[in-house]
């Protein structure tokens, strides 16, 4: 039961080769994500909130702010790999973003409008791709590796469904409307 609270969707597996379908299909996820979330959480009042989705980890409130933080950082990485050659990117330590008072305390509503205005543009910023832009990279220094933005795309698009499936759960399980 742990497993299926944890990774809802299974664990992120990077696909052998990332199609121009594929690619597609991010973007409408990228599209699609904060209505889905807003439409999951908005329904929550601050004990739900502050519930987490399973034992010892985060809150559905911390969560919702660790989406606003991350993608942010995977957005302006797309924007780095697209105006520089192989960039060298910033990691971020999500834990620690995640204990900060801002992820712990404050409404989720901020964080939703971010992820709203986000999406938006990383949206029309994808659509734009042309097909050799998905090749792009940005040096992962955690990962001591290059990513491509089709590979990125591939691993934040499942990000997205992860911790959206982890609400869900923890909803239908507290039995939540």
């Amino acid at each position: 039961m742990e497993q299926i609270n944890q990774y809802p969707i299974g664990k992120y597996k990077e696909p052998e080769v990332i199609t121009e379908e594929m690619c597609i299909s991010f973007v409408d996820i990228i599209a699609l994500f904060p209505k889905n979330l807003k439409s999951v959480v908005m329904s929550l009042g601050d004990e739900q909130l502050d519930t987490p989705y399973r034992k010892g980890s985060w809150t559905v409130r911390q969560v919702v702010h660790h989406l606003a933080d991350s993608n942010i950082n995977c957005f302006a990485r797309i924007k780095f790999a697209l105006t520089e050659d192989n960039p060298t990117i910033k990691s971020f330590a999500e834990e620690k973003w995640a204990g900060l008072s801002d992820a712990k305390h404050i409404s989720i509503l901020p964080s939703l409008s971010i992820l709203e205005g986000i999406h938006e543009r990383w949206a029309i910023l994808l659509k734009g791709l042309e097909k050799q832009d998905w090749n792009r990279t940005f040096f992962h220094p955690d990962l001591n590796k290059s990513q491509t933005i089709a590979e990125a795309m591939a691993k934040y698009s499942w990000h997205c469904n992860h911790h959206l499936a982890q609400i869900k759960n923890l909803k239908n399980q507290m039995q939540w409307k």
